[in-house]
Parts: C-alpha cells; structure tokens; sequence
C-alpha cells in the first residue's frame, strides 16, 4: 500500500505563535505611549493569518487522513479473495461501493473525484484507488486563500487463486499387488510355496489365490496405498483451494482386468472433490484370468498416457475457472509389460513381451502441450528369490527411476521409498504442482 500526496499547504508550530501572542499582549498593557498600540495594530493581520492557516491546515489534514483511511479499505476490498472469486469488473464494483459506504461527508470538505481501478496480469490482481477534494479554508480566505486543495491514492495487490485440473493416471496392473512395505513383502514370500512377494488377484481360483491370502494375512498392498492416498489427496484440495471450483480432479486406472486393457475412467473431471473421493474406493488391482495370461502383458505404460494426452483439454493459463492450468499426476513403478516385440529397448521374452522401464517420449509429447506432469515413483522394490525378476527386470532396475523422473516436468518428481508412505508424498507432489503453478506464468 503506498501514497504519495501531501496536503498542499504548510504551517509554523502552533505552540510558539501562542506564546509570542501571549507576550505581545502582556507588552501591550505595559506599554503607555501610543506608538505600541499602532505597532500591535499593525502586527495584528499577518499573526492572525499564520495563526488561522495552522488551523486551517490541520483540519485539511484531518480531513485527508479520513479519506485516505476509506482509500485504503477500499483498495484491499478491490483484491479481496474469497470462495466466490469475482471478475475485476465486479471487484471494482465492490470497491467503489466500499468507499461510498465508509465515505461520511465533511464540513466544508468537497470531493472532486473518485478514481478506482481493478486489474489483473497474468495471476495477480491490482487495485488503485485515487481522489482529489477541497477544502474551504476557515481563516485564510480573509486574505485571499479560500480553499485548499487534497488528494491521495492507495492501491493494493494480491495473488489470484490457480484454477488446475488434475487427472489422476494410476498404475494398477498386478505389479501393484506387491506389499506396500518390505515387512508385507516377507509376509507373503513366508506364506507362499513359491515365495511370491506379490498378491495375484488370479480369478481362476477365486476363493484361495493370493489376493485372498494378502487380505487373509492383513498384508497391505501398494494399491491399497494408492487407494486410500487417492482418497486422502481429494480431502486435501478441498482444504487447500480458497475459491469454489479452483480445483478439479478426474482419476484413471489402466484396467479393471488383463482381459482388457487400457485407460478407465474411475471419476470423470468433476469440481466435485467428496465424489471424486467417494469413487476412489473402487480403485483395486487388476484382475488376471489365470496365472501367465496373455504372458502377464498387462502393464502398457505407453497405450495409457497417450489415452490420457487424448482427454485432456488444452490448459489455460490457470487465471480462471474458464482456463484452467492442467496437471497429470502418473503414479506407478515405472516397469512396462507390454507386447512391443519390435520397439522394446530391452531383450524380450517369448511372443515379443517387453519389459523395459518406462519410454519418456511419450510424455514429452504430452508436456509439449503446456501439461505439466507429476510422477509419483513407487519405487519397484527387488524381488531378489524371484527367477523372472533376477532374469528380466534386475538389469534395468536400476534406471527405472531415472526414466520416470525424466517423464516429470521440472520440480514434480518424488520417489517412493519403502520407509515413505505414498499419501504423504502425494501430498507433497500436490503442493508441489501448486505452488509452482504460477511459475509457469
């Protein structure tokens, strides 16, 4: 808030104008001879005159200090965030309606003119408010000064609300069934024959395959994570956003079953948070018919994000709800199983099944749109007693990471690590994805 606009006017100190009237009077008696009554008498007018134009300029000042005081209320009106954003058209509105209604009329104080400007650039709103009065002098007109002109301006500043959608893409092909935390992992390479981390949801044997047992075993899944910080991360932007609607979210799965594949949609773009949470409940793990199905390809990392590049919109610029910003958020381990028997960057086992980390292309070509991608990497833990894995997966273990953060726009990367929980560091990459929204700018 800043003001730059001085009364236009000055005065001596009042205190030593009063003492020297003091001692001229008191001369004044003393005095016998004629000559100190027409001294006085011509001292009189312009000691009037200093007297009457301190008075006249305090009230002056007075008088600005009230109108600036309502400039002020009326900027910060102007650039006022609320749940219901309003256009600038309607913050000025606000504004102009804020200094009439705090304006109360002065003696002998006229206001000329009343300017308030609203505007914004790019995410920031600006309010200015500027008048001009005068006001009619008490004294100093007796000597030909009848008013005296003021004027002041205040303006302030705020950041708007980023208006996002967010669509969430989450990985939940039986890779997912693996345990959330080493100590799950242990828990099921204990309780099966085959010392298998992971929690198959085989349908061929619905009633005792692996899924049952994790369940059975109380061992918690890395879908059952993703799941619940799905829900946790709706309950989050709704306390974060500060105007109705700034946020909206839309979550994908790859697939309910490896019979058939592909993006499906578990909440379609809703400004409604509670019912994207409400939905997410139903993110699970991917059923397969029977163990090896179609050589377990049911992880196509590629088919997924270009689906999703086909269902976002074009973002805005994120300064309102018509132009929203748009985010991707990837959550997965990064590993592709897919059928890909001429382009897989890594050897492939029989049939042309390609296990390799993920491809980042394909996510250039979606940030190559102005969407901006945050990857949540749940780190592929070791499965070091399982053959497949020390065959096909254990050679570019150790580069999955670094293609998935290579997927990742600037600053929106976070890994996962077995003593992490996915919620939190959901959370983060969401905070993350906003607060530098309006970087992007």
């Amino acid at each position: 808030m800043a003001r730059h606009d001085p009364v236009e006017a000055a005065s001596p100190p009042a205190g030593g104008v009063g003492r020297a009237l003091r001692g001229l009077a008191s001369r004044f008696r003393r005095a016998r001879g004629g000559g100190v009554a027409i001294l006085f008498a011509l001292s009189l007018p312009p000691l009037l005159g200093v007297v009457g134009s301190a008075v006249d300029y305090t009230y002056a000042s007075r008088a600005k200090a009230k109108l600036d005081s309502v400039a002020d209320i009326a900027a910060l009106v102007g650039v006022k965030v609320s749940a219901t954003m309003p256009t600038a058209t309607v913050a000025k509105a606000n504004a102009t309606a804020s200094f009439n209604g705090n304006h109360t009329p002065l003696p002998r104080v006229t206001l000329n003119k009343v300017d308030i400007a609203v505007t914004d650039n790019g995410l920031v709103r600006t309010a200015t408010v500027t008048y001009t009065a005068t006001v009619e002098n008490a004294f100093m007109g007796l000597f030909g000064f009848n008013t005296m002109q003021i004027g002041g301006s205040a303006r302030a500043s705020s950041t708007l609300p980023t208006y996002i959608d967010f669509y969430m893409l989450l990985d939940n092909s039986p890779s997912m069934g693996i345990g959330a935390t080493p100590a799950d992992v242990a828990t099921m390479v204990s309780n099966t024959s085959d010392q298998c981390g992971f929690a198959c949801h085989d349908l061929s044997n619905p009633s005792n395959n692996y899924y049952k047992l994790a369940k059975k075993l109380n061992v918690t899944m890395r879908i059952d994570v993703v799941r619940q910080a799905t829900q946790q991360l709706m309950d989050t932007a709704q306390a974060t956003q500060t105007a109705s609607g700034q946020f909206r979210a839309a979550i994908y799965t790859y697939g309910a079953s490896c019979t058939v594949t592909g993006m499906t949609e578990i909440a379609a773009l809703t400004p409604s948070l509670s019912s994207a949470k409400g939905k997410a409940n139903s993110i699970d793990l991917m059923t397969i018919p029977y163990q090896n199905y179609n050589n377990d390809q049911c992880t196509d990392n590629v088919a997924n994000l270009t689906a999703i590049n086909k269902v976002i919109a074009t973002p805005g610029d994120g300064a309102s709800a018509a132009a929203p910003q748009k985010v991707l958020m990837l959550v997965g381990d990064g590993v592709t199983d897919a059928n890909y028997p001429s382009t897989c960057t890594q050897p492939t086992a029989s049939g042309g099944r390609c296990q390799e980390p993920l491809n980042p292309s394909v996510c250039e070509a979606i940030k190559a749109r102005g969407i901006r991608i945050a990857v949540l990497y749940t780190t592929y833990l070791p499965l070091p007693t399982n053959d497949w894995y020390k065959k096909w997966i254990a050679p570019f273990q150790p580069s999955i990471g670094s293609r998935m953060q290579s997927c990742a726009s600037p600053g929106l990367y976070f890994e996962v690590s077995p003593t992490q929980g996915i919620a939190e560091a959901m959370t983060a990459l969401f905070q993350k994805a906003v607060s530098t929204a309006r970087l992007t700018q």
